[in-house]
C-alpha cells in the first residue's frame, strides 16, 4: 500500500519541487547532477519540467493561502502574537525541521562509513567524534532528541498556520461560500 501511495505522489508531480532543489544544490556546488536514471529525452523533459512547474504552483498557492490567512488574523496563532512573529516562527521552524531531517539522513549515512572515509573538515570531524564516541551510544540519543524537537516544531507550526475562518468572516482571497 505504501509503495502505491508513494508511486501515485511521484506520478502526479506534487513533490517535484524537491528535484528542483536538488538540481539547484548541485549547481551551487559546481558539480554535475548524479543520477542512476538514464538521461531524459525531449518528451520526458517536457513531462518532468511540467511536473516541476505544477509542484511549484501548488507550493506557491499553499504558501499564499497560509500567508493571506496569517496576515488577516484567520489562523490559530495565539492571541496577542503579531502576525510578523508568526511568519518568522513559520520560516525559522520549517528551516530547523529541514536541517534536522537532513542531519538524520547524513548521520545514518556517515555511520555506515569507515572512520577513514568520513572526511577531514574540522566541524564534520568534531560532530562525528561527538556522535560516535562511547561506541556510538550518542547517536541514538541525538535521534530521540531530534525527533522530539521536530514534533515540537510541527506543533508550533500547526498552531501558526492552521486556518481558522470564523462564521460570517470573509474567506481567504474572497472566495464565496457557495
Amino acid at each position: 500500500f505504501t509503495y502505491w501511495v508513494a508511486a501515485l505522489i511521484e506520478v502526479t508531480g506534487v513533490m517535484h519541487t524537491s528535484y528542483l532543489i536538488r538540481i539547484m544544490a548541485y549547481w551551487a556546488a559546481g558539480k554535475p547532477v548524479e543520477s542512476n536514471e538514464p538521461p531524459r529525452d525531449g518528451m520526458q523533459n517536457v513531462w518532468f519540467w511540467g511536473r516541476v512547474a505544477w509542484s511549484l504552483f501548488i507550493l506557491g498557492y499553499a504558501l499564499a493561502v497560509t500567508l493571506e490567512a496569517l496576515f488577516k488574523g484567520q489562523t490559530a496563532l495565539w492571541e496577542g502574537v503579531p502576525e510578523v512573529v508568526g511568519l518568522i516562527l513559520f520560516f525559522v521552524l520549517m528551516s530547523v525541521v529541514g536541517l534536522l531531517e537532513g542531519m538524520q539522513i547524513a548521520f545514518f549515512t556517515v555511520a555506515k562509513l569507515p572512520k577513514s572515509e568520513r572526511g577531514d573538515a574540522p566541524i564534520a570531524m568534531k560532530t562525528c567524534e561527538c556522535l560516535f564516541k562511547n561506541g556510538g551510544k550518542n547517536l541514538p540519543g541525538f535521534m530521540c532528541g531530534r525527533q522530539m524537537t521536530v514534533t515540537l516544531c510541527f506543533f508550533i507550526i500547526a498552531r501558526v498556520t492552521t486556518i481558522n475562518v470564523g462564521e460570517g468572516d470573509e474567506n481567504i482571497f474572497g472566495v464565496s461560500d457557495s
